[in-house]
Parts: structure tokens; C-alpha cells; sequence
């Protein structure tokens, strides 16, 4: 049977090792390590290029966990399609293009999944339907949008 596949996007791991004392973040902190812990074992994880781009434009004392925490994760590559999902995402006014670019690649490798803990533009519930409509026009998979917690039995 295969393991379902998972997009990491940026935030899994700025939260993995955010250090604010805030209980929602310490929350997060540490519901993203919990998940994290048997993920690999779970799941078939992957990742971009953007997602390692927008790691490395972080601050310099956090880029080296992040990207050891990602190391090894296969990278879905950003084709022209991918880049003209991003297009008819900005088209229909989906999200900012930065997000619009992980919705894409997740969307076109059929990732299961995309965690993210982005509840803005990613995991929005108000932006799901239009995700979907938008997807099914355009002949997309619509993958599930959620953050660690949803996946944790």
C-alpha cells in the first residue's frame, strides 16, 4: 500500500524550531515535532525548490536546522506548468504568488497533502471551495490543505 504524500511547505519547519514563548506558538512547536517524529515512518514527504529558497533568504542562525531538518526530503521540481498554475491561481486571485507556488506543486505532483501552518492563504477554510473550483476547472487534483495536528491518529 502506498504511504500518502506530503508537501512540506515552509512553515513545518520555521515552526519546528520557532522559539517565541507565546503558548499558541509553543503549541505549534511542539505539535509540529510530535508529527515530525514519525512522519518519515508514515508518509511519503516531499518538497521545492521554493521551499529551500525561502528557507535560505531566513535568518542565518536558523537556516542550518531548517535545511537538516529537510535534508533528504525528495524536491518536487518546478516545471512551466507548475509556473502557469501559479499564473491561474494569481488570475483568480487565490493568494499571494509565493503561496500560489506550493498550492501549484502540490496540486500538480498530487501530494495527498500539503501541511503548512499558513492559515491565511493556505489552510483557510473561506479559500477552500475556491481552491477547488479552481482546481476541477483546470483539471487539478485538489490536495487536503492542513496543518500537523489534523494528521496526528
Amino acid at each position: 500500500m502506498d504511504r500518502p504524500r506530503i508537501y512540506i511547505e515552509t512553515t513545518i519547519p520555521s515552526a519546528y524550531f520557532d522559539e517565541r514563548t507565546v503558548p499558541a506558538m509553543v503549541a505549534r512547536r511542539e505539535a509540529t515535532r510530535r508529527w515530525w517524529a514519525t512522519a518519515r515512518a508514515k508518509y511519503d514527504l516531499r518538497t521545492s525548490l521554493a521551499v529551500r529558497e525561502e528557507l535560505d533568504r531566513g535568518p542565518s542562525h536558523r537556516k542550518t536546522e531548517w535545511m537538516r531538518l529537510i535534508d533528504g526530503l525528495p524536491i518536487l521540481p518546478i516545471t512551466p506548468d507548475v509556473g502557469l498554475i501559479v499564473r491561474e491561481y494569481q488570475k483568480h486571485r487565490l493568494m499571494p504568488a509565493d503561496d500560489a507556488l506550493h498550492l501549484a506543486v502540490a496540486s500538480f505532483y498530487r501530494c495527498d497533502y500539503l501541511l503548512t501552518w499558513d492559515f491565511k492563504h493556505l489552510a483557510n477554510t473561506n479559500k477552500f471551495v475556491h481552491i477547488q473550483q479552481v482546481n476541477s476547472r483546470e483539471g487539478l487534483f485538489v490536495p487536503s490543505i492542513v496543518a500537523p495536528p489534523t494528521l496526528m491518529g
